[in-house]
């Protein structure tokens, strides 16, 4: 059973592989120290950065991308999604003015609705916000549609804590009050053959072993570093020698156990922080970035065990430290820039520096 499962998805996989290996980096900008958008775009161009993510659709900036060799995601915020789920003239003047004002000069390729929706649904108003999703989502993708705009995908990033199990992969399975919405959404997915968006951190993984006191995950392991460390799955006989693997496969299984077994997948948001907590080195920072680019750029694409060949776009979290985030130390100190634009660590896109 499981070798037929692989052996499909490895034939659906193959045909992307080559044109989806770009590297991508978020450029988030809760900081009051950091450098222009002029200059954060002139950075982004000389690590040779194949794509970015935006966590708007700011026009200074998507008018700076114009003539750049740079693939952009753009994000519709969670406040917009209600009127956009409930009107269809709103998502026509969403798109206008973020899409089409700068579209094709602009190399808009994502319009990612909302962040991380399904994350908390404990209030009547995050509540309605997962039910819009969908509905606004098809909204927009609408609108792209009515403009013959047809090369700009449409999706969300959705965080692994919509996860009920994540180990072994091959027990993945969505939260089950999640599944109203995940349904919906793997259907339009499916249909458009747009991607499943997930923000995965195999720190945080990591750190909430050690602090359990649990049997701890390897290091090395979360690190994506080669060597003997491995685990085979006891259903499938898949062998996983990292934890991004293992975390990727669970939604790839739990994907399939609601019928969706050929759902492209991309990565929103991954990284390691360099400062604020255990782990949390330059060392551990750079090795699991550069291992990460050089899995995810390979060609053909590595894939995962139960994709094989599959690539999968990847967005490194982040272009800067963000001094002006909430949450632990950790949350301020995920950058690949200091504020005046200078390494702090080295980090390789492309097979040659990107710092000179």
């Amino acid at each position: 059973m499981a070798l037929v499962f692989t052996s499909f998805l490895y034939l659906i996989a193959f045909s992307g592989a080559v044109a989806s290996n770009k590297i991508g980096i978020n450029y988030g900008r809760l900081g009051n120290n950091l450098p222009s958008p002029a200059r954060s775009i002139e950075l982004l161009q000389n690590m040779n950065v194949g794509r970015v993510k935006l966590y708007d659709a700011d026009y200074e900036i998507l008018n700076l991308l114009s003539g750049k060799n740079i693939d952009v995601a753009i994000t519709v915020a969670n406040d917009e999604i209600a009127g956009i789920a409930a009107n269809q003239r709103l998502a026509d003047q969403w798109v206008y003015e973020h899409v089409v004002t700068h579209y094709p000069n602009t190399r808009i390729r994502f319009v990612l609705v909302g962040h991380e929706v399904f994350s908390s649904i404990n209030t009547t108003q995050d509540l309605q916000i997962a039910r819009d999703l969908v509905p606004a989502i098809r909204r927009v993708k609408n609108t792209l549609r009515a403009r013959g705009i047809r090369n700009v995908k449409v999706g969300t990033p959705l965080a692994m804590d919509m996860m009920e199990t994540t180990y072994p992969p091959s027990s993945g399975s969505f939260k089950p009050e999640l599944l109203e919405f995940m349904v919906p959404l793997l259907k339009f997915i499916n249909g458009t053959k747009s991607s499943f968006f997930i923000d995965v951190y195999p720190y945080f993984a990591w750190f909430q072993s050690q602090a359990m006191n649990q049997t701890s995950i390897n290091l090395d392991f979360a690190l994506l570093r080669t060597g003997n460390e491995s685990y085979t799955d006891p259903l499938t006989g898949l062998v996983y020698k990292n934890l991004l693997d293992q975390m990727l496969d669970s939604v790839v299984y739990a994907m399939a156990k609601l019928g969706y077994d050929d759902v492209n997948l991309a990565i929103s948001e991954t990284g390691w922080p360099h400062e604020g907590g255990p782990g949390a080195t330059r060392e551990n920072a750079a090795e699991y970035n550069n291992n990460l680019i050089r899995k995810m750029s390979a060609g053909p694409s590595n894939g995962t065990p139960a994709r094989p060949n599959m690539a999968i776009p990847s967005f490194i979290f982040s272009l800067y430290d963000e001094d002006q985030k909430y949450g632990p130390d950790t949350e301020r100190h995920w950058g690949l820039l200091n504020p005046d634009g200078s390494p702090i660590y080295q980090v390789n896109i492309t097979g040659k520096a990107i710092f000179d």
